[in-house]
């Protein structure tokens, strides 16, 4: 899924945020038609592909729900992208893994300064509904210290048996409950058991501390006695707060999840309420060869236990590896997206574990449940150097290389795909420029997530006047752009919602003056 962004960092605001050029010579019109390659055929229908790590940023919604303000370590790239459909070209490279990289230049929603953009896609012909997923061996981890009593365990137990419902009689399900200490409530159990089953789930009760580290280790025990060649062994852990008990430094449960990951045994964490340790739960389903996702009500449990079952048990692709090299009018600065990203001002690479299916097979589907899952995109910032280039090199932007094994055959695989621009390096013609509309999606979600960084991080300084300039500007350009697509984009719209939550939760901290955003990409 490759959209090459040019973008900058937001040094004022220690942030650590990609930046774009301070030239403000061209603006982008949120409802303006841009000149790109109309001839590129869209790809509706084509599934999305997604990474491992967090699936959601369903805690910085749910804490703008509750009324409050979010900090900045509550909104995640890789979790926000995740939950955005985006529609690339039609998967016809021939493999079940198709690469798409892709370009866009236009002025950043916030202050209209130079931006150049640059994103990496990936799609699939395939359909996970047609797809025979391996039996599996769930094991499940499930938090019952006190602060589990009430809603969040109930949303637990509609979830777990909702999981029934589509679980094959060849998979087996055990459980393992942690207070004080881990307990096995279940073991081996099967869909021919269900009653016996949801009556041991109905039976679970919260009360005690939050051993973290004995629930994970009894749960990867059971699961890693039972690999075995043509099965999926997995863990799910699901907690509602912070480790109070046992063995509680987080590099010991890393280590712990890293070194069952090794051994086949893949880790995903399910954050419940509010006051979970998000940044210890969103590693662990990251190190663990697996998936974060935040519980916020029960459209979003029921939600999360299918796709789980029915999408991220089959890889599409392993030992993945992107490498992006630039030409000489560009130079890399970040990428957005992923947490494997490594590089030089010249060239980057990511390197992921598996890549899987996503949910939904357009953007325009509508968003029934809990999340929106739609696989996602990276998108990689670079800055122009035009006064460096030769002009016979000026269109080349870069390449990307792509290599990856066929779960089924074992078989490495590769793609290479150039992308080049018509337009000098750091060059935006009136309206923008991208050579697909997938690439203007990936734009203004970008900077989205870029406004809502810096809105959390300026109320964190105590300057809520700029943090209101930041949202208020936002708003504004973001709907420009809704009202401008012939389709509405449920994903957007759905962000623009919580752009006036957050303002309204802004406002209610008292009356102050609304200040002019700062550059969110300045040069450096």
């Amino acid at each position: 899924m490759a959209t090459q962004t040019t973008l900058i960092l937001s040094a004022a605001l220690a942030l650590g945020l990609a930046a774009c050029s301070g030239d403000d010579s061209a603006s982008y019109a949120g409802g303006a038609e841009p000149a790109g390659n109309p001839s590129q055929p869209a790809g509706p229908g084509a599934v999305g592909v997604g990474q491992g790590g967090a699936q959601d940023f369903g805690r910085f919604r749910q804490i703008l729900e509750d009324g409050e303000i979010p900090g900045v370590e509550t909104i995640d790239a890789v979790g926000f992208f995740a939950e955005h459909k985006l529609d690339y070209p039609r998967p016809t490279c021939g493999e079940d893994l198709c690469a798409h990289a892709l370009l866009g230049v236009a002025g950043n929603l916030l202050t209209g300064a130079n931006c150049t953009l640059v994103q990496i896609g990936l799609n699939s012909p395939l359909n996970p509904a047609e797809i025979a997923r391996p039996p599996l061996d769930l094991v499940i981890a499930l938090d019952t210290s006190g602060s589990m009593r009430g809603e969040p365990i109930d949303y637990v137990r509609r979830g777990l048996t909702r999981m029934l419902t589509v679980l094959e009689p060849e998979d087996t399900v055990s459980l393992v409950v942690y207070a004080d200490q881990a307990v096995v409530l279940i073991e081996d159990g099967t869909v021919t058991e269900r009653e016996a089953l949801e009556a041991a789930i109905d039976r679970v009760t919260a009360r005690g501390a939050t051993n973290i580290h004995d629930g994970l280790f009894v749960a990867f025990q059971l699961a890693d006695a039972r690999r075995a060649p043509g099965r999926e062994a997995r863990v799910m852990l699901l907690s509602d707060g912070v480790a109070t008990a046992g063995l509680e430094q987080r590099e010991r449960l890393q280590a712990l999840a890293e070194g069952y990951a090794r051994r086949g045994v893949g880790l995903t964490a399910v954050g419940v309420g509010t006051e979970f340790d998000i940044d210890l739960m969103r590693t662990l389903g990251e190190v663990g060869a697996g998936n974060f996702y935040f519980l916020e009500n029960p459209a979003a449990v029921e939600e999360v236990f299918e796709e789980e079952i029915n999408t991220f048990l089959v890889p599409v692709a392993l030992d993945v590896e992107m490498d992006l090299v630039v030409g000489a009018g560009y130079e890399v600065r970040r990428a957005y997206g992923t947490q494997g990203w490594r590089g030089g001002l010249h060239s980057g690479q990511v390197r992921v574990p598996s890549l899987f299916l996503a949910g939904r097979r357009r953007a325009s589907d509508p968003v029934e449940g809990g999340r929106r899952g739609g696989g996602g995109g990276i998108l990689v910032e670079l800055m122009p150097v035009s006064d460096e280039v030769d002009p016979a090199q000026a269109d080349r932007v870069g390449r990307l290389s792509l290599r990856w094994t066929d779960p089924g055959t074992g078989e490495r695989l590769s793609q290479v795909t150039d992308i080049t621009n018509p337009h000098a390096p750091g060059v935006i013609p009136a309206g923008g420029w991208f050579t697909h509309g997938t690439v203007e999606k990936g734009f203004v979600m970008l900077n989205l997530l870029v406004g809502f960084q810096m809105a959390a991080s300026l109320t964190e300084d105590g300057d809520v006047g700029s943090a209101l300039g930041v949202l208020e500007t936002l708003r504004e350009n973001v709907k420009a752009w809704l009202d401008g697509q012939e389709d509405p984009d449920a994903d957007i719209a759905d962000d623009l919602r919580y752009v006036d939550l957050f303002l309204a939760n802004l406002r209610r901290v008292g009356a102050t003056e609304v200040r002019r955003p700062p550059e969110p990409w300045p040069v450096d």
